[in-house]
C-alpha cells in the first residue's frame, strides 16, 4: 500500500493535529477483559473530544498477546466496534492505530489484522529488537510498511524503548508508506533527531509529528522547531499527542491541544499561563507515570486515575506484579488537589452512566 492510497481524510485528521488517548485495557476483580468498562472508555475518549485511539500499544499491556492470555485480537476488535459506535454518537471520524511489535513475521501478522479489523495505521514498536543493526531495524520497518500505512515510534529506553539515531530517521522517513511518527524519547537531543531528519527529507508536510513525550506536552506542542536545511522558511509543529496521559483527563487534553492551536494559526506569543499549566500538567505525570521509580507504576497509575473516576472497574494489569509504587497513590491524590483545572471529573460523572449502558 503507497502513502498515496492512505484514506485522505484520515491523513488530513493527523495534520491538522488532535489527541490520540493510549487505550488502556479493562479488567475485572479476576483479571478478565472487561469489556463493558473497554466499551465504556471508547465512548468517553470520543465524547471527550479525542480525534483517535490507539490500541495494543504499551498502555494497552504488552501481555495481551501471550498464547496464554489470547485478548490481542479480541481487544482490538471490541475497542475498533466500539469507535464505530462511538462516531455514530459524535459524528465524526475517529482516526485508529493499532499497535504491532515483535518480529517482522509478528509485526507483519498483527499489523495484517488491524487493516482487515479497519484499523488506519499501525505503531510499530522497535522494542524486541533491541539487538538488530540499524539495516535490519529499517529492513524490518519497510517490510510492515508493505502491510499497512506505518506511524514511527521512538519509545524511550525506560519502558523498553531503544537509542535510534539521527541516521536511523533519516532512512526510516524514506519509507513511503510512513504517514506518522510518535516521538515520545523523553529526552530533547533525541527528539530534534526526529524532527531534523523529517525536515531534511522535506517531508514535514505528509509526515505528521506527534509528541508523545509526556512529560513535556505544552513545550513539544508550542515550539516551533526551525531546524536543519528548514532554518530560513516556516517552523513546523508537533501536530497534536499520542500519549499515555491523554488516556486520563481527556477532556481537559482536548482543550489544551484547541487552545495550542489556536495560538499557533495566528502566530501569537505563547502566554506564560500556558508555560505554567505545562509545568504543573508535568507534575501531574510524575505521579500518575510514578517517575520517581522509574515508570514501573505508569500503567497502574493511569488505571488509578480512570478508576477513581468509574470509567475502570479496577487498576489491575495482566502481570499480577505491577501496581501503584510506595507513595504513588497519594502523590496522585495531591496533583488532583493541586491543580484543580486538570481532571474532567465533573465531565465523566455527567455522562458515565450512559458510557456504561
Amino acid at each position: 500500500m503507497a502513502a498515496s492510497q492512505f484514506d485522505r481524510a484520515v491523513h488530513e485528521e493527523l495534520l491538522k493535529g488532535i489527541v490520540i488517548p493510549a487505550v488502556p485495557l479493562a479488567l475485572d476483580e479476576e483479571r478478565r477483559f472487561d469489556t463493558r468498562y473497554q466499551r465504556a472508555l471508547i465512548r468517553y475518549y470520543a465524547a471527550a473530544g479525542a480525534g483517535g485511539i490507539a490500541v495494543a500499544v504499551h498502555t494497552t499491556q504488552f501481555e495481551i498477546r501471550e498464547p496464554g492470555i489470547g485478548l490481542f485480537e479480541p481487544v482490538l476488535r471490541l475497542c475498533a466496534e466500539a469507535a464505530e459506535e462511538a462516531e455514530r454518537v459524535v459524528h465524526k471520524r475517529l482516526v485508529r492505530i493499532a499497535g504491532v511489535c515483535g518480529h517482522t513475521r509478528q509485526a507483519r501478522r498483527e499489523a495484517s489484522l488491524a487493516m482487515t479489523l479497519g484499523y488506519d495505521a499501525v505503531l510499530l514498536s522497535l522494542a524486541s529488537l533491541r539487538r538488530a543493526t540499524l539495516r535490519q531495524l529499517l529492513e524490518h520497518c519497510r517490510a510492515v510498511a508493505e502491510v499497512a500505512p506505518l506511524v514511527g515510534f521512538y519509545l524511550q529506553p525506560a519502558v523498553g524503548g531503544r537509542i535510534l539515531p539521527y541516521e536511523f530517521w533519516k532512512e526510516f522517513v524514506q519509507i513511503e508508506n510512513v504517514v506518522a511518527i510518535k516521538v515520545a524519547p523523553f529526552d530533547r537531543y533525541r527528539t530534534l533527531d526526529v524532527v531534523r531528519a523529517v525536515c531534511d527529507a522535506g517531508r514535514e508536510n505528509d509526515i505528521a509529528l506527534y509528541t508523545g513525550n509526556d512529560d513535556n506536552i505544552v513545550a513539544d506542542l508550542t515550539t516551533p522547531f526551525a531546524v536543519a536545511k528548514r532554518h530560513e522558511g516556516p517552523p513546523i509543529y508537533m501536530r497534536g499527542g499520542l500519549l499515555g496521559q491523554f488516556s486520563v483527563w481527556t477532556r481537559t487534553a482536548v482543550r489544551l491541544l484547541h487552545e495550542i492551536r489556536d495560538i499557533r494559526s495566528h502566530h501569537s506569543d505563547v502566554p506564560k499561563s500556558l508555560l505554567e499549566r505545562g509545568a504543573q500538567l508535568t507534575d501531574a505525570n510524575a505521579a500518575i507515570f510514578d517517575a520517581a521509580h522509574g515508570f514501573r507504576g505508569c500503567i497502574p497509575g493511569i488505571n488509578e486515575v480512570l478508576r477513581r473516576q468509574g470509567l475502570l472497574r479496577t487498576r489491575l494489569c495482566l502481570d499480577p506484579t505491577l501496581d501503584l509504587s510506595p507513595g504513588q497513590a497519594e502523590e496522585i491524590t495531591r496533583v488532583c488537589a493541586q491543580y484543580p483545572w486538570l481532571p474532567d471529573d465533573a465531565f465523566v460523572s455527567a455522562h458515565l452512566q450512559e458510557w456504561l449502558d
